[in-house]
């Protein structure tokens, strides 16, 4: 391999690239009619019919295998998938979690039984499942989480809270990272996962509305909740390496890029109209631009180190942590540049979707891991601590 070749990018295979045409012009028909400031919801969107219609597409769960309804394709052919639902702002997060990572825990971690009742719903776009991480007062620091589960005659016994727990409300099922033999103290040890059936008696979940009005975050409670034997997923106290590779898939695909796409494009629209550009916009857009395209790069590079079965826990983060600062960019940079056009005609669509992106994008730093804790991690997978 010559030194050229080492350093070439990586690449969509074109069998998986074939897909993208098929899918904008769905998306361009399915999403018509919605307005800007609701496409910017994206992947925090909620609509079930639409997750079943992509269901029944084979765009949900399409890279598990076909043995449980998926569509056994790679990794390359979901990246496709989802930039395209993120630039069109298609209303996916019904099924959002269960596709990115909970159908793939499963698959990896789960028993034979566990996938074949778990899996084919998820794939038909019916099963919405949400993540039992975070806790008060263990956030960012995941391995003091305190809530636990009691092995019992029956099963497990589970007692506890989770918070800042996306779409639970609306979910059917949790899976949880709870502790199952040790203390707080103990850290990573003796941390386990669960799959919690959030319909089961013990079970509270109350919404938090956030600054943007949304209530798609949630607390959860657990008052003695009564499990089965084969909610464990995976082997007990090995839920720190279970959930540290779940984490990967989380952090390292386009979402972390594009939260902010629908206003930018909505933005770019508006500069390319005579009354919109000036010398200044133009500069800001390739600035915008210029930092997006190299972290496309690297997010599709990390997308092939999943599709060879590898757990690129360090890279994910690199890209969500860089990924995140141009997101919260995107609103910050496009309101300067607004304001200072004094009697400009602005259109309105622009301006509230800038609202709402605006008020969101705080959290984009906090989700996935805070900026502090990837830093930490890719420090120390580069050996400076």
């Amino acid at each position: 391999m010559s030194t050229l070749d080492s350093l070439a990018l990586t690449g969509i295979p074109p069998e998986d690239e074939a897909l993208r045409a098929e899918v904008r012009a769905f998306l361009a028909d399915a999403l018509k009619d919605l307005p800007a400031v609701v496409r910017a919801r994206s992947w925090a969107g909620y609509d079930t019919a639409f997750s079943r219609e992509l269901g029944r597409r084979g765009w949900v769960g399409i890279t598990l295998p076909k043995a449980y309804g998926g569509g056994g394709r790679s990794p390359f052919a979901r990246y496709v998938l989802v930039e395209e639902f993120l630039n069109f702002g298609a209303p996916v997060g019904s099924h959002w979690i269960a596709d990115r990572q909970s159908g793939p825990l499963i698959l990896k971690y789960g028993t034979e039984a566990q996938k074949q009742f778990y899996l084919p719903p998820i794939c038909r776009g019916e099963s919405f499942f949400c993540i039992g991480m975070s806790e008060p007062n263990a956030g960012s620091d995941l391995a003091s989480v305190k809530t636990r589960a009691v092995r019992t005659e029956q099963g497990w016994t589970l007692k506890g809270q989770k918070i800042w727990t996306t779409n639970a409300g609306a979910c059917q099922y949790m899976i949880a990272l709870v502790r199952t033999s040790g203390e707080s103290s103990d850290r990573q040890k003796g941390l386990s996962q669960l799959i919690v059936d959030l319909s089961l008696p013990g079970v509270t979940v109350r919404p938090i509305t956030d600054l943007s009005g949304d209530s798609h975050f949630c607390e959860v409670f657990f008052d003695d909740v009564q499990l089965h034997a084969d909610a464990l997923i995976g082997e007990e106290g090995h839920g720190w390496e279970q959930v540290t590779a779940e984490l990967a898939f989380e952090r390292a695909g386009p979402e972390r890029l594009f939260s902010s796409i629908v206003l930018f494009e909505e933005w770019l629209a508006y500069i390319r109209t005579p009354a919109g550009r000036t010398p200044e916009s133009v500069r800001l857009a390739g600035r915008i631009l210029s930092q997006l395209t190299p972290l496309r790069a690297m997010s599709v590079a990390v997308t092939e180190r999943l599709a060879r079965g590898e757990s690129p826990i360090v890279e994910a983060a690199l890209v969500k942590d860089q990924g995140t600062g141009v997101e919260q960019l995107i609103p910050a940079a496009i309101a300067d540049d607004l304001s200072s056009r004094e009697g400009a005609s602005i259109p309105p669509e622009l301006l509230q979707t800038l609202n709402y992106v605006t008020q969101v994008a705080p959290s984009y730093s906090l989700r996935g891991g805070t900026r502090d804790i990837l830093r930490g991690m890719i420090a120390r997978g580069l050996g400076l601590r």
